[in-house]
């Protein structure tokens, strides 16, 4: 039975459950929601960043629950037997403890430490996210932001002062007050 678009905290709460002697951390909309301590609109899969490291580990602990890579998918991707999406984002940890992305095309991003640092709750159940300042670098850069993307980033500005770049700022939202 396949689950609509929106991952339901219900099942978010159920991966977390089942992963949670895994050391990761939550990206997307779902960390930008952990973040703000609420869940602000639905959501389509949820976004896990993990040490390279603990891959084998999160692929077995996942198999075991009935999850299965999606290979139709770009990059690495996991689907539940009830229609959750996980995306899979690996890095690797640097001896100054950067989280090192490698990029497609051969590049990689170093993130430093403090991008580790977040702490937010999904439903009942504390979590470790990126930090607000990580979540805007990511969401700003490598692809046009969507409405949901400006409004994620302006929802983290208004609660945590963050600077957004230009690209992640509606142009008429203080309009009014120039």
């Amino acid at each position: 039975m396949a689950q609509s678009q929106d991952a339901t905290l219900t099942l978010v709460l159920d991966f977390l459950r089942i992963v949670e002697s895994i050391p990761l951390w939550i990206d997307g909309g779902w960390g930008v929601d952990a973040l703000l301590k609420e869940q602000t609109r639905p959501h389509s899969d949820l976004d896990i960043i993990i040490d390279e490291e603990n891959l084998v580990a999160l692929e077995e602990v996942l198999s075991a629950h009935a999850y299965k890579r999606d290979f139709h998918q770009e990059g690495l991707v996991f689907r539940s037997a009830v229609g959750l999406s996980i995306d899979v984002h690996g890095l690797y940890f640097n001896a100054q403890g950067y989280g090192i992305f490698r990029l497609p095309d051969g590049r990689v991003w170093p993130f430093p430490p403090s991008a580790f640092e977040g702490e937010g709750v999904i439903g009942d159940k504390n979590v470790k996210c990126l930090s607000p300042e990580a979540q805007v670098q990511c969401h700003g850069q490598g692809y046009p932001p969507t409405p949901k993307d400006l409004q994620d980033m302006e929802a983290l500005q208004q609660k945590y002062q963050v600077v957004l770049p230009l690209s992640l700022c509606r142009q008429d939202r203080f309009s009014q007050e120039i």
